[in-house]
């Protein structure tokens, strides 16, 4: 038999399928095209279990921006924790990840597109959420160069935006771009840094 969910578990897990029922129709129809009653129903509910749990779609938005920063970011923090070879966990976390990159992409813009045309209080929190992939990026250049996170923090701001980039172009040209490009082009990006760092430190 079953164990019984806890009222807390039933919480967290309606909450998890109107987050990914979101990102879904989101993908399909864009924020401005998502009711809120398609949302609930693609999860299995009704309007009150979504206002049970988000007070607009706005608050959505930002919940589903925080929710799949901090996954992936735990996910990356995983493979650098691993014993083994991180850049070949790396290669690998982005060839699944390449599997549903038109998906990804699609969402990650229209979220980005949705806070840049609502007020600036919307940004901030895009802004926020952006901080968070940062922030783990930084810590793992900084580890990776052997220097402190204020030294790290470009190199990491220069990974973070390949990835955008590269994700763009992995969309619009699969056979083009390997799935794991971003992992090669970051050590590019380390390799110079480091070589850098060496070369003011020989001063």
């Amino acid at each position: 038999m079953a164990r019984r969910l806890s009222r807390q578990e039933s919480q967290e897990r309606t909450r998890s399928r109107l987050l990914d029922a979101a990102a879904e129709v989101f993908a399909e129809t864009g924020v401005a095209g998502a009711s809120v009653e398609r949302i609930a129903d693609r999860a299995g509910y009704t309007r009150g279990a979504f206002y049970g749990h988000f007070a607009d779609k706005d608050a959505l938005v930002a919940a589903l921006l925080e929710e799949r920063t901090r996954r992936e970011r735990d996910e990356v923090a995983g493979l650098a924790a691993a014993e083994g070879d991180t850049w070949e966990g790396l290669r690998a976390w982005h060839r699944t990840r390449s599997a549903h990159v038109e998906e990804w992409l699609a969402l990650r813009l229209e979220l980005v597109r949705h806070a840049l045309q609502r007020t600036p209080g919307r940004r901030s929190v895009l802004a926020d959420r952006e901080e968070i992939a940062r922030e783990a990026l930084t810590g793992a250049v900084a580890r990776e160069l052997g220097i402190d996170a204020t030294e790290a923090s470009f190199a990491a701001l220069v990974v973070h935006a390949l990835e955008d980039g590269l994700a763009i172009q992995r969309a619009l040209d699969p056979d083009g771009v390997p799935a794991d490009a971003v992992v090669t082009a970051t050590e590019l990006v380390l390799r110079g840094a480091r070589r850098s760092s060496d070369e003011q430190s020989e001063r």
